[in-house]
């Protein structure tokens, strides 16, 4: 977003005025804004901000959240760049992880006892939104087991927001991929056609091939790939069938029966409003696009 530079039109005069970039007066700018409108920014349910560690740690969380998939996660800020940010955001996650009941509390009081009852605690994250990060930071990002993502941030004019990932990463993504073949194989457990399991093994593949910074989350009903929102779910195969959810607009796609279907609205494991249907290694191939879109949007 550096390099990004933004044009306002004006048709009346034929001519075109550059938006010039900017950074916050002061980091609650930024944090104020994205809490306000976290679901919408990030995918993530806003649960509490300026969450108190207690008098050991002496600390307190920017954002604190849940997102798509149950996860918890955690959301710091900075005005500009901060060599410290992802250090103190995985000094913040430690706690958080001996405090699962409080937190867990916390959603309870925020979102119900079913949101509480299905937190995910194997794949907690960390997001940091600053001006910009160091080569280090992005560094760090790749080699650390957890999964944090680096978000840069700009104003431009009065009213525009944009937001970047810089990186997004996990370790347990990394070993996922260099053990796909057995999750696939535990996720398709009682599928008696071995050519569903390797249909699944063949969109997990191009899933997590459609860039860098793919996290995968398992959950017990779907399979999540996800960049800083889910752009994509994959359910377990039926006796025929794979069935993915994906975040690309079903009113951009020309709709195919039996192949791409508008669930909006509809009850359904995992997000995403438009269905793709897959029976053989020829519909993956079909559905790359529709995958790349559903990727670029997220």
């Amino acid at each position: 977003m550096v390099g990004l530079k933004l044009f306002r039109t004006d048709a009346s005069q034929c001519g075109v005025s550059e938006v010039m970039p900017r950074l916050a007066e002061v980091e609650a700018d930024v944090q104020g804004l994205v809490e306000a409108h976290m679901e919408t920014l990030l995918g993530v349910r806003f649960l509490a901000s300026e969450y108190g560690t207690g008098p050991v740690h002496k600390g307190r969380i920017d954002s604190l959240g849940l997102d798509e998939n149950g996860s918890p996660v955690i959301v710091e800020y900075k005005r500009g760049v901060d060599a410290g940010v992802i250090n103190q955001g995985l000094f913040y996650l430690a706690w958080l992880l001996d405090h699962r009941a409080e937190f867990e509390h916390l959603v309870r009081d925020r979102l119900g006892m079913r949101a509480a009852s299905q937190v995910l605690w194997s794949s907690p994250r960390l997001i940091c939104i600053a001006g910009d990060f160091t080569r280090y930071d992005v560094h760090a990002v790749h080699e650390h087991r957890r999964s944090i993502d680096l978000v840069r941030y700009r104003f431009f004019g009065s009213d525009l927001l944009g937001l970047e990932t810089v990186a997004s990463g996990s370790g347990g993504v990394q070993g996922a991929r260099r053990v796909r073949r057995q999750a696939v194989a535990r996720a398709t457990a009682g599928v008696q056609d071995a050519s569903m399991v390797e249909l699944a093994s063949a969109v997990d593949e191009a899933l997590l091939g459609l860039g860098d910074g793919v996290n995968r989350v398992d959950r017990k009903t779907y399979r999540a790939y996800q960049r800083l929102r889910n752009f994509a779910c994959l359910c377990p195969p039926q006796r025929s069938k794979l069935l993915v959810y994906l975040k690309a607009n079903p009113k951009d796609v020309d709709l195919v029966p039996g192949f791409t279907r508008d669930v909006s609205g509809l009850g359904h494991h995992g997000t995403g409003d438009l269905e793709v249907q897959l029976r053989t290694p020829r519909d993956v191939e079909r559905a790359q696009d529709l995958f790349l879109a559903s990727y670029a949007a997220a």
